[in-house]
């Protein structure tokens, strides 16, 4: 699935697909209002979760609202074009979930949500909110919060004399180090960190993938000598002999690590469960480090939100729904987020009522959240940004050389897409 559409895939370079959707049954309909005394019949989707149990969920969650009679879609398969072939053509859905697009917003697909978000938005993780805001307007409530972080074996890195690293000049050394006995140093994907680590490289400079004055104008973000520095550092981590390349799956599973091919590996906080029955207490977590003082540690962050396609007939009513499940239901959101995986709530006030991320390097994760956490791309970044500065970092990882080319042929595609989208 294309990397906006997908609640992990924000976190990911996979190309967009086709495929054939499923849709969930009726949930039923109650008799009085939740905030609207309407007898309209919502139609609300959301793509296939992996977690076991979300599906009964969400259908529950439908089910016990009284303000209108909701029919949950559960899709198979593409997700993306599904949902862009929708708004295109279609008042249905009246309700899904996915990250904001500008070009939804430009194109009038999406309804703003300011008037329900704003009692609670200073409640929302600022970087999570910016993900479904263009304009200043708010066009998605976010649901749960997704991050990546570095994972790494404590007692590998006392056995190697290796201290967690703070810097990527750290990162560099101690892959290299703790490469030994059959276990390969890191592990950052099969590309070899070419689809996860470019904001984190970016950020560890103190750069970011685009940049906006204040004013709505965007430049690239990268468009600057620091890029090249940062991203010469993925070559090296390719070709100094300590990362884990070929591995049986991708970065998004811990396996690599949970198999011991591996000391450290850059992934999902959602693998928290699957690493700590392996391993117990023999593993922490750090953010992605600094390059150097220019810069700072980071974790990339990013949440499917609840959203309104603008084609609806209920619009009012969808608008009531979502402020009742996605702001009023805060038990259900909670249960949403930790019950059946393993993410951070996007509103502040719940973290602490989510007993599975008080302690541990889930604490520690959900700090980095606050204090570092970054959002990937954005509503403004395309898939063909996208396209255009992995393709500048699968360049470097591969070939090496001066970084500086295919970054500046990266810079000119995205400003020629800026170009095409704002004039």
């Amino acid at each position: 699935m294309s990397a906006q559409h997908t609640r992990r895939g924000f976190l990911g370079l996979a190309a967009a697909g086709l495929a054939v959707a499923a849709c969930g049954s009726n949930t039923g309909r109650g008799s009085s209002g939740s905030g609207s005394s309407s007898s309209a019949a919502l139609q609300q989707w959301y793509h296939q979760y992996g977690e076991a149990g979300v599906e009964d969920a969400v259908k529950r969650y439908a089910a016990a609202y009284k303000g209108a009679q909701v029919q949950v879609g559960w899709k198979i398969g593409d997700y993306a074009s599904l949902v862009t072939t929708a708004l295109e053509n279609s008042p249905v859905p009246d309700v899904f979930e996915s990250q904001v697009k500008i070009d939804w917003v430009r194109a009038g697909q999406v309804v703003a949500l300011d008037d329900i978000i704003a009692p609670v938005k200073d409640d929302f993780t600022p970087s999570v909110l910016a993900g479904h805001t263009v304009g200043g307007h708010v066009y998605g409530i976010p649901q749960a919060v997704d991050t990546q972080v570095l994972f790494y074996r404590k007692s590998l890195l006392q056995q190697a004399g290796v201290q967690p690293p703070s810097t990527v000049a750290e990162l560099i050394d101690a892959a290299q180090k703790l490469t030994r006995n059959g276990v390969k140093g890191l592990f950052a994907g099969n590309d070899g960190g070419v689809g996860v680590l470019a904001g984190p490289l970016l950020w560890s400079v103190g750069l970011d993938y685009l940049h906006e004055d204040g004013s709505g104008k965007y430049t690239p973000g990268f468009d600057d000598p620091r890029a090249a520095s940062a991203v010469a550092a993925l070559h090296t981590l390719n070709t100094n002999g300590g990362l884990l390349l070929g591995a049986p799956a991708d970065w998004s599973d811990p396996s690599a690590f949970t198999q011991e091919l591996c000391a450290m590996q850059w992934t999902g906080l959602w693998n928290v469960p699957a690493i700590k029955q392996k391993f117990g207490d023999d593993f922490g977590v750090l953010p992605f480090p600094k390059f150097d003082d220019s810069g700072a540690v980071s974790v990339p962050v990013g949440a499917f939100g609840s959203m309104i396609n603008a084609k609806s007939k209920h619009v009012d009513d969808a608008k009531a729904y979502i402020k009742w499940l996605w702001i009023d239901q805060t038990a259900d959101q909670v249960q949403f987020d930790t019950a059946f995986g393993f993410h951070i709530p996007s509103r502040k006030s719940l973290i602490p009522q989510a007993t599975n991320l008080k302690t541990g390097p889930a604490a520690d994760a959900v700090r980095y959240v606050q204090e570092s956490g970054h959002l990937v791309g954005g509503p403004v970044w395309t898939d063909a940004m996208n396209t255009a500065l992995s393709d500048a970092l699968s360049t470097v990882a591969k070939n090496g050389g001066d970084p500086s080319g295919p970054l500046r042929a990266a810079v000119g595609s995205v400003n020629t897409q800026l170009k095409q989208l704002f004039g």
